[in-house]
């Protein structure tokens, strides 16, 4: 043990910083992954779905209340302001506590019409407004101290922060009539507690409420980019939303814990990202492109293989998530789990439009998939049920992916000296035979002999695949240690 914790200390602090921000990842998902068998036990089948749809119309309001001030901008002004990085930090909480003061203004205004809009009470809407400015204060805060490579005050609070969520939401629930509302309060009164001292200690450091100068960049910045944010809600939230309105609670209800289950591979392709888009970064910066393809093709394959293995096991993944009367979920699992796959392949493409500043490309791309999930969910939910919502996503990340694709290419074309970071043919044969295996797995749910022989050559070939591209993980833990803090890359 004191050779591990030499050998430990002995690495750069980049790569301990990044091992324990993979582990605040899987922390804040992991543990509410885990109770979710819980909470489907605890609540009805459309309790359930109306906890999921209060949760949708979260992730969409906060983009435009919030307006995702703690995503794009924020690193970007950290790594553009470094000498002023406090005062940035100090000047963006501001301005979202103004836009979120701003928006509880216009709520309490018109407090019935906003209510019977979104189907939530006046203690849910006061709910979701609060959580909405609680998830700014910790996403300023997580990513100041993630640059600063500041990773033992994140793990803290993030593990206090992710138990006692779920351990007080369990007993709010067990003691309460309205669970769903219960639910919420518990949320709401965790994150209250729990950051708003990471606010007030971030204001104190700063000591700048107001600036014009940082406030116009911020503006300009993510204006452009909110169709983007916005459409990335809708693309994972509507359907859940659309559901409970056309078909009901009920059927939101398992079309949701199918989704939740399908989700448990984006602990994984999280923590993946983490590690490889500041190495992406630096890539593009340095012209380096040819060395990109050779890492993501092995992560393609890994990421797909995974999502295979979850599609394989949905019945007795399902079976353990949730009692008897969520069965069906198993027949949605598949092509939202396949969706999963095209969440990550997305993100290698988009770098070159996030690194060149090509919000427009961004924007059109997401739009797009977003207003296509929601015209083929009001044509196809009425026609095949809730069933057909799973499909919707997984056609929408298909396009969303290929347009990514097609402007990457677009960029390499314009910044690049036409050189191109990947190859259609080898992206289309990866991604044609993940899909044929997904679907080709779905088929056999009811043959579970022929199911556990896709299942055991699945491992097999994993194990192959594992052994023969081990230097490709090597190289990416290479890259890391040589590779500096996010503010010079």
């Amino acid at each position: 043990m004191k050779k591990l914790y030499e050998k430990y200390r002995s690495l750069p602090v980049q790569v301990r910083a990044s091992f324990w921000f993979l582990v605040c990842g899987f922390l804040q998902r992991g543990i509410s992954v885990i109770t979710v068998p819980i909470f489907t036990r605890l609540f009805t089948r459309a309790e359930y779905g109306q906890f999921s749809v209060f949760n949708s119309w979260l992730g969409i309001l906060t983009i435009f209340v919030s307006l995702n001030l703690y995503s794009g901008v924020y690193m970007q002004g950290m790594v553009k302001f470094e000498r002023e990085r406090r005062q940035f930090s100090s000047a963006l909480q501001g301005l979202t506590l103004v836009l979120t003061a701003t928006w509880l203004g216009v709520y309490l205004l018109f407090q019935d019409f906003w209510n019977a809009i979104f189907s939530l009470t006046t203690v849910q809407m006061l709910a979701l407004i609060t959580m909405i400015w609680t998830a700014a204060v910790y996403g300023f805060w997580s990513s100041e101290q993630r640059l600063e490579m500041r990773y033992g005050k994140l793990v803290t609070v993030t593990l206090l922060i992710s138990i006692i969520k779920p351990a007080l939401g369990i007993w709010l629930v067990l003691h309460a009539d309205d669970k769903v509302t219960a639910r919420i309060l518990g949320l709401v009164f965790v994150e209250l507690v729990g950051y708003t001292g990471l606010f007030i200690g971030q204001m104190w450091r700063g000591r700048q409420f107001f600036s014009r100068r940082f406030w116009i960049y911020a503006l300009r910045f993510n204006l452009p980019l909110v169709p983007h944010y916005l459409s990335m809600s809708v693309l994972s939230g509507a359907d859940r939303i659309m559901i409970s309105n056309m078909v009901g609670d009920e059927e939101a209800g398992i079309y949701s814990l199918a989704y939740s289950v399908s989700l448990l591979m984006t602990l994984f392709n999280t923590a993946l990202l983490q590690t490889c888009e500041p190495w992406l970064y630096k890539k593009i910066k340095a012209g380096g492109l040819q060395d990109i393809a050779v890492v993501a093709y092995p992560v393609f394959i890994l990421i797909a293989g995974i999502n295979l293995m979850l599609i394989a096991f949905a019945p007795e993944i399902v079976a353990v998530f949730a009692p008897p009367s969520y069965r069906d979920a198993i027949w949605v699992i598949p092509p939202v789990a396949m969706s999963v796959y095209f969440m990550f392949a997305y993100s290698f493409f988009a770098t070159f439009e996030f690194y060149y500043e090509k919000t427009g490309y961004i924007a059109s791309a997401s739009a797009i998939g977003a207003v296509l999930n929601v015209v083929l969910n009001v044509i196809f939910i009425k026609i095949f049920g809730y069933y057909a919502a799973g499909y919707t996503t997984l056609a929408c990340y298909i396009l969303y992916a290929l347009f990514h694709y097609i402007f990457s290419r677009r960029i390499c074309r314009e910044f690049c000296n036409g050189e191109q970071a990947y190859n259609a043919t080898i992206l289309l044969a990866i991604t044609g035979a993940f899909l044929l295996c997904g679907f080709g797995i779905m088929a056999t749910y009811r043959f579970i002999f022929i199911r556990y022989m896709f299942i055991f050559l699945i491992i097999i070939s994993a194990i192959i695949f594992g052994w023969r591209k081990k230097e490709i993980l090597k190289n990416i833990m290479r890259n890391l240690q040589n590779s500096r803090e996010l503010g010079e890359i």
